[in-house]
This record gives structure tokens, C-alpha cells and sequence, in this order.
């Protein structure tokens, strides 16, 4: 680089990148490992409120509203690709909303078997995420998606079905499921957070043009959502900051959205989740709380936060909404 560039301008090439191929890669998830509806054991959960939720999802597709699910990526590496497909299938979710690692995990499990790399050690000789197949092939089904109008999760999956003899567990892939039973899987990325603009053919252009395009589809179906659920497994930031500005354009639109039942579940204990917060209190800044249990029900509607494992909640969820002893 020239010294004599001015600071403000000075940005790294990513042509000397080193990628390796993920081939060999030790993962810590597999499909191997995956948990599988009406197969896999899952203790007990019964927390006070939970089956008021089920039945709010119940009434909302019974009047056919939306039931919109919010992951964070650990969804998907805890092993619950399956029971978010059997979700889908049975027609409990109409909407799937996820960050960029959501997808690449899931892309991983399509045509790897595996995914999830042990990143601390990954770090050290800056290895981590440097995975040709993933990263490269990822780009590619967005540089193309871009060129087509075509949204994030439209772009993989379409790329999945183009290329189905490289994808042998595709199956098991949550986007390509919903793209088959024309569910909406949308994915609301950040610039620099995931391992594919790590990548020397990542175009950060497309990317945000494919991303922008899966936002406007998401604001259609929280437009929809008078009568229906939101529920967030787990992101603690995109979904909850994504959710409140779709909510705001329905709202600004005219559309009744104050109807509605949201749910948060994630590992933090929140105490008593609906009383005022100050600034001092650190779960003031908890995204989840304000954005998706408090803020959207404050003219109608109940908000829930549950504390659990994903690897309980979901499936006691599916096992709950399903009848399953």
C-alpha cells in the first residue's frame, strides 16, 4: 500500500486470501447428529405461559395468519434443521427469517454433511472461515441471485436446485425445504459478519442487494401479521432490530399489526420480563426484550420471554403443536 494514500481511504486487497477446501474440515454439527421429530428424546419443558403460546399459534393458522420464526445461527447447530422443516411442512410456519450464519451453516450441511469449525483454535493462523467450497460457491449463487432481482434465501437455494449432485444432504437443508414448499426463507445481513466476505469473489454490493430485496419480503409478511405470531429463537440483535423497523413500515403503511403474539427464547433469565426497565439496568440494552416482548404489544397483543435450550424449546414446541406424547 502507498503510504502516501490518505488513512481515511486505506483498505485491505482480499486477492492474497488463502482458502482451503472444507473437505477434510472436522465439524463439530453433522447430520449424523442432527435431532429428529418423533425419534429424538427431549426432557421436559412446561414453563408458565407456554401453552397459551401454543394455542395463540394454533388460532392463527386456523384463521390463516402468519407464524413468522426469527433464528439465530445456533438454532441450526444445535440439530434442529429437521424439526424446522417438519415445522414448515405442517404448516406451522409460514415465514423464515435468519442472519448470514443461519445460512451458511445450513448451506454447510447441504453439501458437506457437517458444519460449525472449532474457531478458537481456527483464529490463531487466521484460517477461520477460509473454506473455499462454502465461501466460493455461496458468492457465486449470490453474484448470480443479484443479477436476477432475485432475494438471499431465493439465490442458495436456487443454486441448490440447479446443482443437486453436489448437494447429497440437502434434505436437511432448511432454505431449500421452504424454497420447495414456497415458504419464505429471508436472511438480513450485516456487512463483515459472516465467513463468505471473507472470500475474494464476495461482491458486498450483491450481497446487500440480495439481502435488500429478502427485507422488503419480510415487511410483506409482518404487514400480515394482525392475528398472527412472531416468535425469535436466539438473535439477540438482527432479528429483534430487523422485526420493530419491518413493524414500523407496516405500521407507517397502514396496516393493523396490533394484534399480534410475540416470544422470545433464549438462555437469559430475564426476571419479571414486562416490568419497566431503566438505563442503569443492563437488560435495558437487551434487543429482544424491548423489540420483540415489550415495544410491538404496547397498544394490543401479548409478548412472551422463555428461557430454555433451542434443543428443548423447539421441539417441545413441535411436539406440543403436533399432539405428540
Amino acid at each position: 500500500m502507498d503510504m502516501n494514500t490518505p488513512r481515511r481511504t486505506r483498505a485491505l486487497d482480499f486477492e492474497g486470501i488463502t482458502m482451503y477446501s472444507a473437505k477434510n474440515r472436522h465439524n463439530l454439527v453433522t447430520t449424523e447428529t442432527l435431532l429428529t421429530p418423533g425419534v429424538s428424546e427431549i426432557p421436559p419443558y412446561v414453563p408458565e405461559g407456554f401453552d397459551t403460546l401454543v394455542e395463540r399459534i394454533r388460532k392463527a393458522r386456523e384463521n390463516d395468519r402468519p407464524v413468522i420464526v426469527s433464528i439465530g445461527a445456533h438454532v441450526i447447530k444445535s440439530g434442529l434443521s429437521r424439526y424446522l422443516i417438519a415445522l414448515a411442512k405442517k404448516g406451522w410456519i409460514t415465514h423464515l427469517a435468519g442472519n448470514g450464519a443461519c445460512s451458511i451453516h445450513d448451506f454447510e450441511l447441504a453439501y458437506l454433511g457437517g458444519t460449525s469449525e472449532h474457531v478458537p483454535t481456527a483464529i490463531e493462523d487466521g484460517s477461520f472461515g477460509m473454506w473455499e467450497e462454502t465461501c466460493g460457491r455461496m458468492n457465486e449463487a449470490l453474484n448470480e441471485g443479484a443479477k436476477r432481482g432475485w432475494g438471499y434465501g431465493e439465490s442458495v437455494a436456487e443454486y441448490v436446485e440447479a446443482h443437486p449432485a453436489d448437494f447429497p444432504h440437502k434434505d436437511d437443508c432448511v432454505f431449500w425445504n421452504l424454497y420447495k414448499l414456497d415458504i419464505p426463507a429471508t436472511y438480513h445481513i450485516a456487512l463483515g459478519t459472516d465467513i463468505i466476505h471473507q472470500h475474494p469473489s464476495c461482491n458486498m454490493g450483491n450481497i446487500g442487494a440480495c439481502s435488500g430485496v429478502d427485507f422488503k419480503r419480510f415487511c410483506y409478511s409482518v404487514s400480515q401479521l394482525d392475528g398472527g405470531v412472531y416468535l425469535n429463537f436466539g438473535s439477540a440483535v438482527i432479528g429483534p432490530e430487523v422485526f420493530l423497523k419491518a413493524l414500523s413500515i407496516s405500521r407507517n403503511l397502514g396496516y393493523p399489526t396490533f394484534n399480534i403474539t410475540t416470544a422470545n427464547f433464549d438462555l437469559r433469565d430475564l426476571g419479571d420480563f414486562r416490568c419497566k426497565v431503566g438505563y442503569e439496568n443492563p437488560d435495558y440494552y437487551y434487543r429482544p426484550r424491548k423489540n420483540i416482548v415489550n415495544r410491538p404489544v404496547s397498544r394490543g397483543g401479548w409478548g412472551w420471554h422463555f428461557v430454555g435450550d433451542h434443543a428443548v424449546t423447539i421441539p417441545t414446541l413441535y411436539n406440543l403443536l403436533e399432539d405428540v406424547k
